[in-house]
């Protein structure tokens, strides 16, 4: 375990209460690694200590951890099979006044979102649309939230976007496309923890695309048993391409598995539902003698089952609950918290509190319960909250032996592991089975359903692939950004050499060294020698005709003294050989910041000399 990692992620969940225990540790440390290159920052420790003295900087860490890849259609194929497969069923499923409710978790700028919404209105049709479906946008980066709210996309962004769709669905406003306020109106963006928060529940459609592979498993596990109480029974869930649901079949069931578009699996009625009943039952005319049936019943089951009353008493508990836990007569009507049943297997206070407060039925699936005579049994234990008249009077506690099954699925891992085995040797045989390649392709896609190493390794590449997006698009704006300042330069250059050769004197321009930096077309006329020739030499070395020595002192001059010496007249000789009385004036080349950075030399000719012995 990497502490000092570890530590920064402790101070963050502190300071700013964004929890990332649950992330992938490669992932997240390739993205704070990038952030700490990034600032020059060696250690965690030291970024700890820059958090704590700039706190603007978590935001800066925040968006470069939470990245957001996203796109209107994203992967079209399966937004098609979306659109022709699921939702036709789940308009078909619903009466015509009916509510539409969707949930999109992690939906970052709000393409997703705007997408599903696209696809509904073509479905319904936009005016019930406006009235029947709400789709709620959930995201933990608060300024991709503030863009998705915007509903301002560029030209790129929604090029995916058929052009009739286009223009039924945005307006467009200069170089932007809005989404259209009146459909807006039905997507309500929001900020969600996907760890930490309470799920959207009645969902009939959630898309939760590319999110579940930054998670490690225990986070996955935790996070589709929210997904899953949130939908319908009838529910759909979409996800990501990366993601397939390898060990979680008892939660969700494939209905295009390329697609990655799942059903939801409805469990049998829970005991809530047959307590219910019963309880109503008792209350009819005529069926109160038949209680001694139901409390046999109760009595005889062959769940362990026992039930606690709104005081934290041992109220009742049947024969293999007795027979389990080794409850006496004695132990009926003590406080739950005074018997060995409260904390072992399982802390049943906290879980009866939890179903009290939020009247809903409570598990937890797989607790182990060591037996006396060696082993361990293995128990879905299940809290029902027992509920009258809107006040909560007791609950019901059962404990479902899944021992068999707990082994069943150790069987079934062994059965995977001999299975990737298996696979490795079949991937070392002879270059002959690559005639057979399509069939092992085949045969490799089956395996994959049933390795759970591999997947990991897959969404484990899909993050590396957003980040690699993510950081194209930076440098795309970097480039264009460049682009810019070059052709910006470019017309300067330009711009500067015409004003040079538009000069009718002489004009060279020499740095501090008093080396030759330009030459313009009049005194490459004057003096004979091309700009190539005499550019990054020094000026006082060059044979022109021109006494360059004369000019010695008022060039230096003019890099030192605050205004420019006066106008010097010499003797010379041109390129043609005649001689010329020229005026040469040195000025002095002031940068943006005041310093002198070098001397421009303006050389006029004043009179041509007759020449000796004319």
């Amino acid at each position: 375990m990497n502490e000092p990692f570890e530590a920064l992620l402790e101070f963050l969940k502190r300071a700013r209460g964004f929890d990332f225990t649950g992330y992938k540790r490669a992932s997240l440390e390739r993205r704070v690694g990038k952030r700490l290159s990034e600032l020059g920052i060696d250690g965690y420790p030291d970024y700890i200590d820059f958090l704590e003295v700039h706190p603007d900087e978590f935001a800066h860490l925040f968006n470069t951890i939470l990245i957001n890849v996203t796109g209107f259609f994203r992967d079209r194929e399966a937004w098609d099979q979306l659109a022709t497969v699921v939702i036709p069923r789940i308009v078909k499923a619903k009466r015509s006044h009916q509510p539409i409710r969707v949930w999109c978790a992690g939906c970052a700028s709000g393409e997703e979102a705007y997408s599903v919404a696209i696809l509904l209105g073509e479905a319904l049709g936009q005016d019930a649309f406006r009235e029947r479906v709400k789709i709620f946008a959930t995201d933990i980066d608060e300024d991709a939230l503030a863009q998705a709210r915007q509903a301002s996309y560029g030209p790129d962004a929604v090029a995916e976007i058929a052009a009739d769709q286009r223009e039924r669905y945005f307006e467009q406003a200069v170089t932007r496309f809005l989404f259209r306020n009146d459909l807006r109106r039905s997507v309500i963006f929001g900020r969600h923890d996907l760890i930490q928060d309470a799920p959207i529940s009645r969902l009939d459609l959630l898309v939760c695309r590319n999110v579940l592979m930054y998670f490690n498993a225990d986070a996955q596990a935790r996070i589709l048993s929210n997904l899953h109480f949130a939908m319908n029974d009838s529910g759909y869930l979409f996800l990501g391409k990366a993601e397939m649901l390898l060990t979680h079949t008892d939660l969700f069931s494939p209905l295009e598995l390329k697609h990655r578009l799942f059903t939801k699996v409805v469990p049998a009625k829970d005991r809530e539902s047959l307590i219910e009943a019963a309880r109503v039952a008792a209350t009819l005319p005529g069926i109160a003698a038949e209680g001694r049936v139901s409390d046999l019943a109760f009595d005889t089951g062959l769940v362990a089952q026992i039930v606690v009353d709104s005081g934290g008493r041992l109220a009742s508990a049947n024969r293999a609950a007795v027979s389990t836990f080794a409850l006496k007569d004695a132990d009926m009507g003590r406080p739950l918290q005074d018997l060995e049943l409260s904390y072992r297997p399982i802390d049943l206070r906290s879980l009866i509190d939890e179903a009290h407060a939020e009247q809903r039925p409570v598990s937890r699936a797989g607790v182990e319960y060591p037996r006396a005579r060696g082993g361990a049994q293995f128990r879905d234990v299940v809290v029902v909250p027992l509920v009258e008249q809107g006040s909560v009077i007791g609950a019901s506690i059962s404990f479902s032996d899944v021992t068999m099954a707990k082994r069943l699925q150790e069987d079934l891992q062994r059965s995977k592991e001999e299975l990737e085995t298996a696979y490795e040797e079949l991937q070392s045989t002879n270059e002959e089975l690559e005639t057979t390649n399509e069939e092992l392709q085949s045969t490799v896609e089956e395996l994959e359903t049933t390795n759970e190493e591999l997947q990991s390794t897959n969404e484990e590449l899909e993050t590396m692939n957003e980040e690699l997006q993510s950081t194209n698009t930076e440098l795309q704006a970097i480039n264009d950004e460049l682009n810019d300042r070059s052709a910006a330069l470019d017309r300067a250059t330009a711009w500067f050499e015409s004003i040079l050769a538009s000069q009718r004197s002489a004009v060279v321009v020499v740095d501090r060294a008093l080396i030759v930096q330009e030459w313009n077309p009049r005194a490459e006329d004057l003096w004979g020698l091309r700009p190539r020739e005499v550019k990054g030499r020094a000026f006082l070395d060059l044979d022109i005709g021109l006494p360059v020595a004369e000019l010695a002192g008022a060039m230096r001059a003019s890099l030192v003294e605050e205004s420019a010496p006066a106008p010097t007249t010499v003797r010379a000789t041109n390129r043609r050989g005649r001689s010329i009385e020229c005026q040469v004036m040195c000025n002095p080349l002031v940068g943006a910041d005041g310093r002198r950075e070098g001397v421009v030399v303006v050389m006029d000719v004043v009179e041509a000399l007759p020449a000796a012995g004319g």
